[in-house]
């Protein structure tokens, strides 16, 4: 019976995926296992000869300062998903393209268009390598303009009573590298919360991620790197 459902992400996107949850049906269970903290960013970062923008991450806008957005908000802004272009317009980017939701589909669409030139790319420090290493392919000069850290969280014992409030989970979502190796780490330091994850369904944005775990829960990836997927895996309450 899959009913409680473990949230490892940190806000906003936790309080985001908790009401979601709630709304079809499933008990939520925070406990986020990392956080996004602003990185400083130099001004000689911004190449002078980009002619456009491009972002994975609606994070890398959350963390930008309002310098750089300045800097870049006249160039055309090429964001990789629906939510992501949502920040960028409110960031104070000019002109915003949605792109198809995923970072590979993004990229095959910024080459098409702009094939050779210099492209500022608006990322975290932790990140996947698919984006640049398919534009680098196809040409594309890209310098990557590091805004934010992903870091990992280990709550105490108390914190981790309070939020199970003793009930096992039937369901854990893991959306990056850093919260699943967090994940693993927490279950092998307290024997309390491996009791109460270790027979959950483990449901993970990508192979990488389920890698991350290390072997500690059974894993299952979902059909693409997005929400909507993960939430396509872990179906419906029974």
């Amino acid at each position: 019976m899959t009913r409680r459902v473990l949230v490892t992400r940190p806000d906003p996107g936790a309080t985001r995926t908790a009401r979601r949850l709630e709304a079809l049906g499933f008990e939520p269970v925070l406990l986020p296992l990392s956080e996004t903290r602003a990185l400083p960013v130099a001004r000689h970062s911004v190449p002078s000869d980009a002619v456009a923008v491009a972002v994975t991450s609606a994070n890398a806008l959350r963390h930008a300062p309002s310098g750089l957005i300045e800097r870049l908000a006249s160039l055309p802004c090429h964001a990789v998903g629906t939510r992501t272009a949502a920040h960028a317009s409110k960031a104070g980017f000019f002109s915003v393209r949605e792109g198809p939701g995923d970072a590979e589909g993004l990229a095959d669409q910024i080459a098409r268009e702009f094939g050779s030139a210099t492209l500022a790319y608006l990322c975290g420090r932790v990140r996947m390598p698919d984006f640049e290493r398919r534009l680098e392919m196809n040409g594309t000069r890209i310098v990557a303009i590091e805004t934010y850290d992903t870091v990992a969280l280990t709550p105490d014992e108390a914190i981790v009573r309070q939020q199970f409030g003793g009930q096992p989970v039937d369901a854990v979502l893991v959306y990056s590298a850093t919260s699943a190796t967090a994940l693993s780490e927490l279950m092998a330091m307290q024997p309390e919360a491996e009791r109460l994850i270790a027979s959950a369904r483990c449901l993970c944005l990508s192979g990488r991620i389920a890698a991350a775990l290390g072997g500690s829960l059974r894993a299952e990836i979902a059909p693409a790197p997005n929400e909507d997927a993960l939430f396509e895996l872990l179906g419906m309450p029974d």
